[in-house]
């Protein structure tokens, strides 16, 4: 699940590690490092979600929900400052900020905090079930038949990927986008990780769920589909 995130953090050691952190759940994040600059990104894009700190340049934290608000503008705010006093924590969610995190903060806990967020705000999926195959996309847990089955990172965004989609084909550029954005590295990648999907889940089973359509794609569906 691919979700739409900005970031307004005039600490960009932070702002990096937020990100890195935050990769394997699907968060893909656009940067802004002053309040007036993440204002005009955030009117331009359909984010999912957006962080922003209360301390910034040009206009801070508060100045930047109150306008984002004041221009119809609902996508959910998570603040994150170092402010802990309660008055400021009232002024956050007086301007319109759905949460409020004090720093330092645990990396785990931000992530829990921005899918609770992300899902509230537009009733996102937290599982998906197809024939005999199910997945937990919070707790990043899959199993087939009732046995749990591991994947490694681009295995599992590849599978999500075709899960979402089926019964329908994907291409192979859909597939990549999902996984790498416009990082796509050599020509064999995503058939060396499709290979290792299907021993992971089509192998041990009868049924065989991951379907080449040569030509167009792959799709996630039983053959008679």
């Amino acid at each position: 699940m691919k979700i739409n995130a900005l970031l307004i953090e005039d600490d960009k050691d932070l702002a990096e590690a937020i990100s890195d952190y935050m990769e394997l759940d699907g968060f893909e994040f656009d940067f802004a490092y002053n309040g007036s600059a993440g204002l005009t990104l955030a009117q331009s894009h359909p984010y999912d979600i957006i962080l922003t700190d209360v301390n910034m340049p040009k206009m801070d934290g508060f100045r930047f929900c109150k306008q984002l608000r004041e221009k119809g503008i609902n996508t959910p705010v998570l603040m994150l400052t170092a402010r802990d006093t309660l008055d400021d924590k009232l002024t956050g969610f007086s301007v319109g900020s759905d949460d409020y995190l004090v720093k330092p903060f645990a990396m785990e806990e931000l992530k829990v905090r921005m899918l609770a967020l992300t899902r509230r705000g537009k009733g996102a999926v937290t599982s998906l079930s197809i024939s005999d195959v199910s997945v937990d996309l919070e707790q990043h847990l899959v199993s087939r038949a009732n046995q749990t089955i591991r994947l490694a990172p681009v295995c599992w965004k590849i599978l999500v990927c075709l899960m979402q989609h089926s019964p329908n084909v994907v291409s192979k550029a859909q597939i990549e986008e999902a996984v790498w954005g416009e990082d796509v590295p050599n020509a064999d990648s995503l058939k060396v990780h499709l290979f290792k999907l299907r021993q992971a889940i089509d192998a041990p089973f009868d049924t065989k769920l991951i379907q080449t359509v040569h030509g167009v794609g792959i799709a996630f569906r039983e053959e008679n589909q």
